[in-house]
C-alpha cells in the first residue's frame, strides 16, 4: 500500500531560504504549499523547478499578505481545500529594516511585527484545527539568533524573539494533542539572495567569527526541519534549536 505523502505549509516560498525549503520538500517526497507576498515570477520560477525536480510531487503557490487575518484565514481555505491536510507548517515570511532604534518609525516598527511576529500567529492559529482533528501536527518557526539582540535592527531582533514566546507557548498548550512546535535560530546563509546582498568584507567577518568557519547552507536548515516534521521528533517540543554553526551572537 502506498504511503500517504505528507503536507508541508511554508509562508515566504518564493526567494531565497523559502525557496531553497519548498524545493528541497518537494525533492524529499513531500507535497508542498507555499506562499509568495507580490513576487508571482518568482513563485512560478519555484514550481518549474519543483515539477523538473520531482513530477509527482504536487507542489501549488498561494499569494498572501501574512499581516493580514483575513488573508491567512482565505489562503488556509484553499490549501486545505487542495490538499485536504496540512501535517507541516514552517512560518518563514519575514522583512527586516535596517536603522538604530531612535530612527525607526511607527510605520517601520508595525511593519516588521506585524509581518514576522503577528503573520506567525496568524498561520499557526489558523492550522491549529487541522492539527487538532489530525491528532498529530508540527510547527516550525524560522527564529534567528538576532533574537538575543542586533545592533541595528531593534524591530527585527523584537520580532524574532517574540517568535520563540510564540513558539513555547504552542508547545506547552498542544503537545498533549500529538502537535509539537519548534524554532530555529538561524544565521548568515548561501543562497542568491545573500549573494547578490552580502558583501565580501561581512562574509569574511561572518566566517571569521563562526566556529564552524563557514556560511551555511540551505540543507543545513532542510534536515533540521525535516527531522524535527518526523514521527521520530515527537519528543521535541517547545525548543529554540541553533542552526548557526555555534555563532551565537550578533554585534
Amino acid at each position: 500500500m502506498e504511503t500517504a505523502r505528507k503536507i508541508l505549509f511554508i509562508t515566504g516560498g518564493s526567494r531565497g531560504l523559502g525557496a531553497g525549503i519548498v524545493l528541497s520538500a518537494v525533492q524529499n517526497g513531500y507535497d508542498v504549499a507555499f506562499t509568495y507576498h507580490n513576487r508571482e515570477d518568482a513563485a512560478q520560477s519555484v514550481l518549474r523547478q519543483a515539477q523538473e525536480l520531482n513530477p509527482e510531487a504536487k507542489c501549488r503557490a498561494y499569494q498572501l499578505n501574512v499581516a493580514s487575518s483575513a488573508d491567512v484565514e482565505k489562503v488556509a481555505d484553499l490549501v486545505l481545500n487542495d490538499f485536504q491536510t496540512v501535517d507541516v507548517v514552517v512560518n518563514n515570511a519575514g522583512i527586516t529594516h535596517a536603522g538604530l532604534a531612535f530612527s525607526t518609525s511607527d510605520e517601520v516598527w508595525a511593519d516588521v511585527i506585524s509581518t514576522n511576529l503577528t503573520g506567525s500567529f496568524y498561520v499557526a492559529r489558523e492550522f491549529l484545527p487541522t492539527f487538532l482533528a489530525n491528532g498529530r501536527g508540527r510547527f516550525i518557526f524560522m527564529s534567528s539568533i538576532a533574537a538575543g539582540g542586533m545592533s541595528g535592527d531593534a524591530a527585527y531582533s523584537a520580532s524574532k524573539a517574540g517568535l520563540l514566546g510564540l513558539s513555547g507557548a504552542l508547545a506547552k498548550e498542544y503537545g498533549r494533542k500529538g502537535i509539537t512546535s519548534n524554532a530555529l535560530l538561524l544565521s548568515l546563509f548561501e543562497t542568491e539572495m545573500s549573494n547578490k546582498e552580502l558583501s565580501e568584507i561581512n562574509r569574511s567577518y561572518f566566517e571569521k567569527h563562526c566556529p564552524v568557519g563557514r556560511v551555511g547552507q540551505i540543507s543545513d536548515v532542510t534536515e533540521a526541519i525535516f527531522y524535527l516534521a518526523s514521527d521520530g521528533a515527537g519528543f521535541v517540543n517547545g525548543q529554540s534549536i541553533g542552526i548557526n554553526g555555534g555563532l551565537d551572537w550578533l554585534h
